[in-house]
């Protein structure tokens, strides 16, 4: 039974559907050795290459949950040729990051070859909230945050916190979309320069105690929970003891 190419290559991790369409537009897959087109389908039996590797589509799913430093790019082929956040988790065929945390921010990045999770957690319908710890300058008053709360308007539209709550030299916020840069753009609306950005929490998954450059596999139980209905109960993170307290690069690894 064929099945779509997009579809299929987010199934095997290989980039969520919409990444996958763009793949496929710029010539970087290949069906039995030919370019293949946006639109066409694909037999099990069928050969598919991405960018010269051949995908594989069976086998178990595995999850990462990063502490993203500053400084490194979130992309997985970056043009510039930066360090990216792959290179500090292991070397997994098909591991891509979920979503973007840009380069000047830090905090929780989940990376995965389950394309189905990758879906759930980017796809706006289904709203999905990340959480922030902001630093700005100044620190907001009152009155700044109560703008805040009622939206702001940016040059893509209005953008208004989930949630929203004075901490000490900035705020803790919640937005449900992705926009890029928005929680940066919103401080700006309301004059604050945020000098540093640290998301804490994706869903029902925290930052924990991971430190900068460390990163853990999630549990399945815990995958399940990201790919259900988002729950406003607090998540509890699941302790594992062999939790990796190093940064590792790909080159220790090689």
């Amino acid at each position: 039974m064929s099945e779509r190419l997009q579809k299929i290559l987010a199934r095997a991790g290989v980039a969520s559907r919409r990444a996958a369409e763009d793949l496929i537009k710029q010539g970087r897959v290949r069906v039995n050795g030919r370019v293949a087109q946006l639109g066409e389908s694909a037999l099990e039996t069928d050969s598919i290459v991405v960018n010269g590797h051949e995908v594989t589509r069976a086998g178990e799913h595995v999850t990462f949950a990063l502490y993203k430093p500053r400084g490194i790019v979130t992309t997985a082929d970056d043009e510039l040729g930066r360090k990216n956040v792959l290179h500090l988790v292991p070397v997994v065929p098909g591991l891509h990051p979920i979503g973007r945390l840009d380069r000047d921010s830090e905090g929780l990045l989940l990376l995965t070859t389950d394309g189905d999770l990758t879906l759930q957690l980017t796809h706006p319908r289904y709203e999905h909230p990340k959480e922030y710890r902001i630093w700005s300058d100044p620190a907001p008053t009152k009155a700044q945050l109560e703008l805040l709360r009622r939206g702001v308007n940016l040059e893509d539209g209005l953008a208004k916190p989930d949630s929203l709550r004075e901490a000490d030299g900035g705020a803790i916020i919640v937005i449900r979309e992705g926009r890029n840069r928005q929680v940066r753009r919103m401080f700006g609306a309301i004059g604050l320069e945020v000098v540093v950005l640290k998301r804490t929490r994706v869903s029902n998954l925290h930052l924990g105690d991971l430190r900068v450059g460390e990163w853990r596999e999630l549990e399945p139980e815990e995958v399940a929970q990201l790919k259900a209905p988002f729950k406003r109960e607090k998540y509890q993170p699941v302790q594992r003891p062999d939790l990796r307290r190093r940064s590792q690069t790909r080159e220790s690894r090689d």
